[in-house]
């Protein structure tokens, strides 16, 4: 089944290409960040969106949204509009990969710079009405104690903006969750976005990554399907042999059951 592309008329401050967009202008970003981790930034080294991070070939690859660095500090801030039930795991994975992205061979532990993972979810995350989820490491049996890895997991959750005490934090989220524009910096955002979706050369490069993001989702159903369906084609043979049916039976067993050919059935038998 075909994944929706929505219309570059239509997207929102909730879509990752137009939220990157957004982020490339360091001000907004800077201000974003302040906003929400009520945190002070010195000065944003380098904005890169849709960082891409390849340890090995073996290993999987990771396409974080927004990644920025502060001095000792590193954010990935992430923009996510659907939920998969996967971003606990994949926060874990994030870290590691950016923790190795960052340390260089030979280098010392203490050398690992302060992190901040970030999920910004149009959804509640944990289902517990928050509108915002923050972790860090504590000892379970002395809650006193802390990890002090300097490795933050902050989930924001806009569906429950209402509930968040900071004006300028629920501000945001509200906007995000198709609220009005209500302070200064969200205007500033509106009138950001507002210049990216009329830029007709962004719009085209949406929809050509969209079209190839669609491809790529079909591409992998349809070869997750076909491996699907060798493996119960190849599970049914062994059943049946295992109980003695004659090849014969089998070959008529998987033409009923596959929709195969009596030459198909016969050569999946043979191999």
């Amino acid at each position: 089944m075909n994944r929706k592309i929505i219309p570059w008329e239509e997207i929102g401050l909730d879509n990752d290409f137009v939220f990157c967009k957004i982020m490339q202008d360091e001000a907004i970003c800077k201000q974003l960040l302040e906003t929400l981790l009520h945190i002070k930034i010195t000065k944003l080294v380098y904005v890169e969106d849709q960082k891409n991070i390849n340890i090995t070939r073996q290993a999987k690859s990771v396409r974080l949204d927004v990644y920025v660095e502060d001095g000792d500090r590193i954010f990935d801030i992430e923009m996510q509009a659907t939920s998969q039930g996967d971003l606990p795991k994949r926060s874990r994975y994030y870290q590691g990969m950016i923790d190795m992205n960052h340390i260089e061979k030979g280098a010392t532990y203490y050398q690992l710079k302060e992190s901040y993972i970030i999920f910004i979810c149009t959804f509640d995350p944990f289902g517990q009405g928050l509108p915002r989820y923050s972790f860090d490491y504590t000892c379970k049996e002395n809650h006193d104690i802390a990890l002090q890895d300097e490795a933050h997991k902050i989930f924001f959750n806009a569906s429950a903006y209402s509930k968040e005490e900071d004006a300028n934090s629920r501000a945001f989220l509200q906007y995000l969750y198709g609220g009005a524009v209500s302070t200064d910096f969200v205007a500033q955002i509106d009138d950001k976005m507002n210049k990216i979706k009329s830029n007709t050369e962004w719009g085209l490069e949406y929809m050509t990554l969209a079209m190839r993001d669609r491809e790529n989702f079909d591409e992998g159903n349809r070869i997750g399907f076909e491996k699907g369906r060798e493996e119960g084609i190849e599970k049914s043979i062994n059943i049946l042999k295992e109980f003695g049916v004659s090849d014969e039976v089998i070959v008529m067993q998987l033409v009923k059951q596959y929709g195969l050919t009596h030459l198909v059935a016969k050569k999946y038998l043979q191999s």
